[in-house]
């Protein structure tokens, strides 16, 4: 099962295929034009003897006519009576050849980022570019379901943890065939909440090579901040940004109306939360094939309850009411709306990421996916078998966050906890200092 998350618009690895035409080069061009000129001359006789008489005039004038050889080549033909003989070309100069290698190119830093979720599992490999961007070079995206049954067990599934250390299994074949300078590798709520999740990440170790570390909820919400930084604009004045996952929805209020911008975001953070439910658990919990409208309704009144809880969700209460306050969403519900919305034909982050939604339109895609049945929801391009019974349940999440903080507008973040570490793990290594190419 594959993700239709590629990783912050991941470019792809390797050079694409070309045609002769395009690597030979301008006189390959050149030389085409003149071998389809004689394929012309053959084929219309009559042509080729115009062009022997307008030699002959030539001729007749004492002009240099050039002809071609029996090997194609360009050679002067024999000079007209009673004329010397132009001097012969200088010969060209061979290019010296170079024997010893070439002087090595400084090579640009390499990072790396994995977040093993309770829904997904997701790497990106990545280099440092100009000062807090960076260029994927490597990516991998699975939908694993590792907390599958997780809320009525206590414990990761048996099932679930060979799809998980399949997967991690490639990631790591990914991260021993590149040189990597720093590499942060984090489990979330799945493995937080399971009796067996640190049983489990020993497995992980001994059959894929990589060791986990499972971080706690604030780290979760801080990296979530950091990773969608760049789609929080100058004028803003206050943020509610949230990470809807497959085992908890973390939520941090960020208010840029105090003291000096920071050019880290997560520093403007001012209170912050996170949900024991995401979209698996809550799908567990209430169905996720089969949803009516009451259903819905008693989904939406379950994340209320939790959200009542939070002491510090007024902290934004001064900004509410500006235009300059948004939410931003980054997790596959957020996405997937946005997806439905564009009508797209197959998901395409580019359009996806960093995408504004007002708040009619998000009413009118959740109204939609209500709507429709689950084997409509699997039928649509953005959605399909593998998130058809979790979309209504992170529309559910969405809806009670819109209850506590109403806003004209959502942004919609196709990144988050892995490009946080990587712009945590370029920052810290000094990798954009002077000219970014690290130090």
């Amino acid at each position: 099962m594959e993700d239709h998350d590629t990783g912050a618009g991941a470019s792809a690895v390797g050079m694409s295929g070309t045609s002769p035409a395009e690597t030979a080069g301008p006189s390959a061009g050149r030389f085409s034009r003149h071998a389809g000129a004689h394929a012309r001359h053959a084929d219309n006789p009559g042509e080729n003897q115009k062009g022997k008489t307008r030699k002959r005039r030539k001729r007749r004038r004492g002009r240099k006519v050039f002809a071609r050889d029996e090997n194609g080549a360009i050679a002067p033909s024999a000079p007209t009576a009673g004329r010397a003989p132009d001097p012969a070309p200088p010969s060209p100069q061979p290019r010296p050849v170079q024997n010893g290698p070439r002087p090595p190119q400084q090579e640009l830093p390499v990072f790396a980022a994995l977040d093993l979720g309770t829904n997904n599992c997701r790497l990106l490999v990545a280099v440092p570019g100009r000062h807090g961007q960076f260029r994927v070079i490597d990516a991998f995206s699975r939908i694993v379901r590792l907390g599958e049954g997780l809320s009525a067990s206590g414990r990761l599934g048996q099932a679930a943890m060979d799809r998980a250390v399949e997967a991690l299994k490639v990631c790591g074949e990914k991260l021993r065939n590149r040189k990597i300078r720093k590499a942060r590798l984090i489990a979330t709520e799945a493995c937080r909440a399971a009796e067996n999740g640190v049983e489990f990440l020993d497995r992980v170790e001994r059959e894929a090579g990589l060791k986990l570390e499972i971080i706690d909820r604030q780290t979760e919400a801080r990296l979530a901040v950091s990773g969608c930084g760049s789609l929080v604009e100058r004028d803003t004045r206050g943020v509610v940004l949230f990470d809807i996952g497959g085992g908890s929805s973390e939520i941090a209020l960020i208010d840029l109306t105090r003291g000096h911008r920071s050019p880290r975001l997560a520093n403007h953070i001012v209170s912050w939360t996170s949900l024991p439910v995401g979209v698996v658990s809550l799908a567990e919990r209430f169905g996720g094939r089969t949803v009516t409208r009451e259903t819905f309704t008693a989904m939406v009144d379950d994340v209320a309850v939790r959200l009542k809880a939070f002491d510090g969700r007024d902290r934004l209460a001064h900004v509410l009411a500006s235009p300059q306050f948004h939410l931003l969403g980054t997790s596959g519900t957020v996405t997937t709306l946005a997806g439905v919305h564009l009508d797209l034909e197959r998901y395409d982050r580019r359009r996806v990421d960093g995408l504004w939604m007002d708040r009619t339109s998000v009413d009118r895609m959740i109204e939609k996916l209500i709507g429709w049945d689950f084997q409509q929801r699997v039928a649509n391009p953005c959605i399909g078998a593998d998130r058809a019974d979790l979309v209504l349940a992170g529309c559910a999440i969405l809806e009670a966050i819109r209850g506590v903080w109403p806003s004209e507008r959502l942004r919609v973040a196709d990144r988050g906890l892995r490009e946080g570490i990587l712009s945590e793990l370029m920052a810290d290594d000094g990798a954009w200092r002077s000219d970014g190419r690290g130090r």
